[in-house]
């Protein structure tokens, strides 16, 4: 039964004042500039969330919000969504709002969904995203079938920051065709950024530039949808051709830090970006050739170094105790080139030469040289004796500008036929076969995805026992 209120007809009918509408209209536009004022205040994603090292049973998740504040990650395995993990960060301005969920006790080859909240609620971007950890293959089947990703060279045009002239950056649908590639991983190769004029001046000024790359919308979708790793060159480390003198290096490796989610960084008594990644059966060793490097112009000999003694040393040690087919020695400068008249390691000489002796006296099998850089792609083959030859993969531009006009002709005949790609331009590494006649597969991709060169490289290539079969049949 509805009880109702009713009134007899004696009785007047209550009016409004004219102040309790006022009061009333008063009471609404407070609510309304409340509920304004909560929206604009809630904490949002600035950038991310980015997939970072994806492990056997771990992952780093790293996110960045637009304030200071509580930051949660929920996730679960698939098919679980009622039991789910979560974990808690605060956000400073100190660290630019950016933090890395490093997430443990997961299940080998297992795919995981997650959300971020800020403050406990969802922002407007309520997707979930995912991920896969690596699959427990060792000691029972074939190594999978798998490819990683890579290049360099992002320059972003941003007026009035830029010079003048024609922008050096564009093309940035070559990110959507990065997106959409099938691949398991993506490996940044340096100049992921271009720090201006304005930036590295003063420490303080250096994250404008970081922020401003990280949070554009295209690049988005591939933090979130590959395993991303990253080393850095001069440009994302500091001015033009920079080294180990470069005053706010600190500040630099600390933005690194705070941007990217690498497995590690350095050592406690080397500081650096250098770590390694094994994913699946290939061990990817990314070198730091810029926190410790010397200028080039610096006399060459036992004093002058590109990566230094302590991180040589360090990358020596992780090939003599590697066993995958192949063991990927990434770097931001062209490591091979003696033809080149730019920076690379070819102006450290004695540093470069008694590494690649060291190699040849140690039967170290395998070696694959990756960089970037260049603003071209190509790739070499150099010939030794008595051994089999090295090979080295450069990569480069994402968005800046090409410069094939800077190729030194006299490269020829290291140059492997039909592999130069002076275009905006990003590379593919397909890994297949049984556990021991792996194949390798390099791709290279134009912005809008055709391919423009590809080759194949046999485990059994890069081995010595190989190499004494071939000058036997001769």
């Amino acid at each position: 039964m509805v009880n109702r209120m009713t009134h007899s007809a004696s009785s007047p009918t209550p009016a409004f004042t004219p102040i309790s509408r006022l009061t009333l209209i008063l009471l609404t536009l407070i609510f309304l500039l409340a509920g304004a004022v909560c929206k604009v205040s809630a904490n949002e994603l600035q950038a991310g969330p980015m997939l970072g090292h994806t492990a056997l049973r771990a992952a780093n998740i790293w996110v960045q919000g637009q304030k200071p504040g509580l930051v949660t990650l929920k996730y679960w395995q698939q098919g679980h969504a009622d039991l789910p993990f979560s974990m808690d960060a605060q956000l400073s301005e100190a660290h630019h709002n950016t933090h890395t969920f490093q997430l443990a006790n997961l299940e080998p080859g297992t795919e995981y969904h997650y959300q971020v909240f800020f403050d406990g609620r969802l922002p407007e971007d309520s997707a979930v995203y995912s991920f896969k950890t690596q699959p427990l293959w060792m000691w029972r089947t074939d190594p999978p079938e798998f490819s990683v990703l890579a290049g360099s060279c992002n320059y972003l045009v941003d007026p009035p920051y830029d010079r003048k002239g024609k922008p050096y950056g564009g093309d940035y649908e070559i990110f959507d065709t990065i997106a959409r590639q099938d691949a398991d991983a993506m490996i940044w190769l340096g100049d992921n950024w271009y720090y201006r004029e304005v930036d590295y001046d003063a420490p303080q000024s250096m994250n404008y530039r970081v922020q401003y790359s990280r949070m554009q919308p295209y690049l988005q979708p591939i933090y979130r949808k590959f395993a991303n790793y990253a080393i850095w060159d001069d440009h994302d480390f500091g001015p033009d051709n920079s080294g180990g003198y470069f005053p706010f290096k600190n500040t630099s490796l600390q933005l690194f830090k705070d941007y990217w989610a690498n497995p590690s960084y350095g050592l406690p008594e080397t500081p650096g970006v250098f770590t390694k990644v094994r994913f699946n059966d290939v061990d990817f060793f990314l070198l730091d050739g810029r926190y410790h490097r010397d200028n080039e112009h610096y006399p060459d000999g036992p004093d002058k170094a590109m990566y230094g003694k302590a991180q040589m040393k360090w990358l020596k040690n992780q090939l003599a105790a590697s066993r995958q087919p192949f063991k990927f020695i990434v770097g931001g400068n062209q490591m091979l080139n003696d033809y080149s008249k730019f920076e690379g390691w070819s102006l450290y000489r004695y540093e470069r030469d008694e590494f690649l002796k060291w190699l040849d006296d140690n039967k170290i099998e395998g070696v694959f040289f990756l960089s970037g850089d260049r603003h071209h792609t190509e790739l070499l083959k150099i010939k030794r004796k008595n051994a089999y030859p090295l090979y080295e993969l450069t990569c480069s531009p994402f968005t800046a500008g090409t410069h094939l006009e800077y190729i030194d002709r006299e490269l020829k005949p290291i140059l492997v036929p039909g592999s130069l790609v002076g275009e905006k331009n990003f590379c593919k590494f397909t890994f297949s076969g049984p556990r021991k006649d792996r194949d390798m597969t390099i791709e290279v991709f134009d912005k809008n995805g055709q391919r423009k060169f590809k080759t194949k490289i046999k485990q059994s290539v890069l081995t010595y026992s190989q190499h004494k079969r071939k000058k036997s049949r001769r």
